[in-house]
């Protein structure tokens, strides 16, 4: 099997009203909390963990710096068809087994006074939309595998600039042998992505080992445990 990333571990969205956005999964979508605490290593910043499956889950950082303000169209898209600034989330589309679980999660958001459109088929997948708390733009879906073949539109590939060879490699990318050893950090390229820090600050982070990064870091202790410990 080829190695990649199966799936979504938890999508963190930032927030200045973790309980608004808690309520919201639990009551309107039915997501339980299943976590929430100081987030490890950042003070001042509530960590927050709503269920989507026993291994995906939809998080909240309320860091105390956080911004309340909206723009349309640079921080939040407002639906899934309007522009947003490049990199953020333009929208979410969650995921459900059945057309008969698509109309139940409808009605259910329906009956939490919220107003959802559709649903509507877009071939390999049919969905609803709907918002959130503090502008979020949502989806839930209902689908299977896509067909490549049937869903890369060549005058699209064409117009990303994205040559045959460049597409054929897209599909099918290059299986990832293991190293023997342990590979370090590359050295610092500007123009390869990377983590945002003060000046100075990442190139001092990034050179620290692996295995200091793990002992110094690391924190396993749930905090209702630690709160039993102190006491």
């Amino acid at each position: 099997m080829a190695l990649h990333p199966n799936g979504v571990n938890h999508l963190a969205i930032s927030t200045t009203d973790m309980k608004a956005q808690l309520t919201f999964f639990a009551q309107v979508l039915g997501c339980p909390t299943k976590a929430l605490y100081w987030m490890h290593g950042v003070d001042g910043c509530y960590h927050g963990f709503a269920e989507l499956s026993a291994d995906s889950y939809v998080a909240f950082v309320q860091h105390p710096d956080n911004s309340e303000k909206i723009e349309w169209g640079i921080t939040h898209a407002g639906n899934g068809a309007l522009p947003v600034t490049r990199g953020t989330m333009q929208h979410v589309a969650f995921n459900v087994d059945s057309s008969e679980e698509l109309l139940a999660m409808r009605d259910r958001i329906r009956a939490n006074n919220i107003q959802v459109l559709g649903p509507l088929d877009h071939g390999f997948i049919q969905s609803i939309y709907f918002a959130g708390p503090e502008g979020l733009s949502l989806e839930i879906c209902v689908g299977s595998d896509i067909d490549e073949e049937a869903w890369i539109d060549p005058e699209v590939k064409d117009l990303c600039e994205i040559t045959d060879a460049e597409m054929k490699a897209l599909k099918n990318p290059e299986e990832y042998k293991s190293a023997d050893e342990l590979l370090p950090n590359p050295d610092f390229d500007g123009s390869q992505p990377h983590m945002h820090y003060p000046p100075g600050i990442l190139e001092k982070v990034m050179s620290v080992p692996d295995e200091v990064v793990w002992e110094r870091f690391s924190e396993t202790q749930p905090p209702v445990v630690n709160q039993a410990m102190k006491s």
